[in-house]
């Protein structure tokens, strides 16, 4: 047998943290335990994360990693102890590329969001003076992909993160603590919330035609459609949209399209490489309908319908960042989301997804003649599945 420890550089132990937050999960790190070379942004640390997560990967299953073959499972985290005198810690968000070799810093995981706290909290990142020894911790967090502020309330016993509990979340097998988490500000960026100007707007997508869309910045760029314009009821589950290959090209096409006209990219041919924003929805009236996990959802139940696609798939329930833009955009009078929930004033919206239903509050006014949202707060729950080290070829990055 050939001697390969000359040419075969060894593997190297990172110390990791395998969490959910959320509907989503992902590998969390604090930057001062990354190799050095990784410390900063840069091809070293993208290689590294993608290593981690197994991509990018022609079978798209991730087998040699951590990820899930997922959008909801191909996500890393980068966790610091904040620069910022008014916050706890500094979360970055690294959203994985299942196939393809990148990974996309261009927005946060409103899911995952719920995991920093608790995290930052067990890893010493939050001053030891701001944990009491029961109740709940309030965690500031700087997310610094999109320089926003999050507030997580995290509960504690015993000193310690109180990760069980009886909150359920669909989309979630088993109940857990419940994590309030309040997104400040959430307009993403620094342009405005409805970056074309208005509340609908007609957009022409070739080889698709005109649609109506809402195009908003809060929480993360969305681009909210009507569920019948696309000959959708808002009722279908994931195999509906990701089993129909010639639907999944169209949307996005769409989503490339509205990016254009959002401002956030120059060229069409930009969007194959920022894969994880803008998000496409498509909303609907309520209707009965069984979700994934067979539970019944009646449209007296929820006050709208839902159906959000995240990085080239439809979203098994809904992406955190989705929802506040879902209950922002329901908060505004015109919009397609708050004419699906029956027009009107509403400070909080209950919706359907394909694995059951969430609720989403959010504060939003009109500031000298333009939409401003003080804040959208949501619950989650977290969870640590796995801790300890990571390992990768030394010389993967």
């Amino acid at each position: 047998m050939a001697d390969d420890s000359r040419t075969h550089v060894p593997q190297i132990r990172i110390p990791a943290t395998y969490m959910r937050g959320g509907t989503s999960k992902g590998v969390f790190f604090r930057l001062q335990d990354l190799p050095e070379s990784a410390r900063s942004p840069g091809e070293a640390r993208d290689r590294l994360l993608m290593r981690v997560i197994g991509s990018p990967d022609p079978y798209q299953k991730q087998i040699d990693g951590m990820g899930g073959a997922t959008s909801s499972t191909s996500k890393t985290v980068i966790l610091s102890k904040s620069e910022s005198p008014d916050h706890d810690v500094d979360y970055l968000f690294g959203q994985v590329s299942i196939d393809k070799p990148f990974v996309d810093w261009s927005g946060n995981c409103g899911n995952l969001s719920a995991a920093v706290g608790p995290f930052a909290i067990s890893n010493g990142l939050v001053d030891a003076s701001r944990i009491p020894a029961n109740g709940v911790a309030t965690v500031r967090i700087w997310q610094a992909n999109i320089g926003k502020t999050i507030i997580s309330h995290v509960p504690i016993t015993n000193g310690e993160v109180q990760e069980t509990g009886d909150f359920e979340l669909d989309g979630v097998t088993f109940p857990a603590a419940e994590v309030p988490v309040e997104f400040m500000d959430p307009a993403d960026g620094a342009g405005a919330m409805f970056p074309t100007g208005n509340l609908v707007d007609e957009l022409e997508v070739p080889g698709v035609g005109f649609l109506q869309a809402t195009m908003i910045n809060a929480g993360i760029p969305t681009i909210f459609l009507d569920a019948e314009q696309l000959g959708y009821t808002g009722t279908e589950l994931q195999e509906a949209i990701n089993g129909d290959a010639e639907a999944l090209a169209r949307f996005e096409t769409i989503r490339a399209h509205g990016a254009l006209r959002m401002g956030l990219i120059q060229d069409v041919a930009e969007a194959v490489n920022r894969q994880h924003t803008p998000k496409v929805a498509f909303v609907a009236r309520p209707a009965d309908y069984v979700s994934s996990s067979g539970k019944s959802i009646k449209a007296s139940d929820v006050d709208l319908l839902v159906r959000a696609l995240s990085m080239g798939k439809l979203h098994h329930a809904m992406m955190g960042t989705a929802a506040v833009a879902i209950g922002t955009a329901a908060a505004i009078p015109g919009t397609l989301v708050n004419l699906a929930a029956g027009g009107g004033d509403r400070s909080s919206v209950l919706f359907g997804h394909p694995s059951g239903t969430l609720r989403v509050g959010a504060e939003a006014s009109k500031v000298d003649g333009q939409w401003t949202a003080t804040k959208a707060i949501m619950s989650r729950s977290a969870r640590v599945l796995m801790e300890g080290v990571v390992r990768v070829p030394g010389d993967s990055f």
